[in-house]
């Protein structure tokens, strides 16, 4: 697909998944955090980058506060001026404040490099049975996370899709800068 291809499918999958209703988004959110909360690769991770979710994404809020809870060290996505991703770690007490974009960050806290963390749990837009991604658009995660297409395999950090079943298309052809997910959790996963 060619970049307007997947802007449509951004639109497409955008709406899709507003229109679910709030007891269904709650379920799967549920449903989907205990999936991820329960895997292998969150129970040994130590260093955890993980999206501060928004009214109409898979929520992330459970995932965080086990994680907590767990000693684990969560880190959460900001974007500098330069539109430059960094991870800044998010505490109990942290104070949050909106970004240019309208998205929750810390406002303070240690930044951690990319390379050195474990597991990064990342929003999208649609994604399909290959684990290519449709995310917002700003090309944040996969600028950030270049190195990892050089890979033959995905060793550190896995990249873990979270998304609703609705979510799910067909078949996404990737631009060449895309990085694909490790994995995609759904409430039908």
């Amino acid at each position: 697909m060619t970049t307007t291809s997947q802007q449509q499918l951004r639109i497409r999958y955008r709406k899709i998944r507003a229109e679910l209703t709030r007891i269904k988004r709650d379920h799967a959110t549920r449903t989907i955090s205990q999936t991820v909360i329960n895997s292998s690769w969150f129970q040994r991770s130590q260093n955890i980058a993980c999206y501060l979710s928004t009214s109409d994404e898979v929520g992330t809020w459970q995932i965080i506060e086990r994680a907590l809870r767990m000693k684990k060290r969560i880190f959460a996505p900001i974007v500098k001026k330069n539109n430059v991703m960094q991870f800044q770690e998010l505490k109990a007490k942290s104070v949050l404040r909106k970004n240019d974009y309208g998205l929750f960050e810390p406002r303070d806290g240690q930044l951690i490099n990319a390379n050195n963390l474990d597991v990064v749990i990342t929003p999208l837009v649609a994604f399909d049975h290959l684990n290519n991604r449709v995310g917002m658009g700003g090309g944040h995660f996969d600028r950030t996370f270049a190195f990892l297409k050089d890979r033959h395999s995905y060793f550190h950090p896995k990249l873990i899709g979270v998304a609703f079943a609705c979510q799910k298309t067909t078949i996404i052809s990737p631009n060449p800068w895309d990085v694909r997910l490790y994995s995609v959790i759904s409430d039908e996963s």
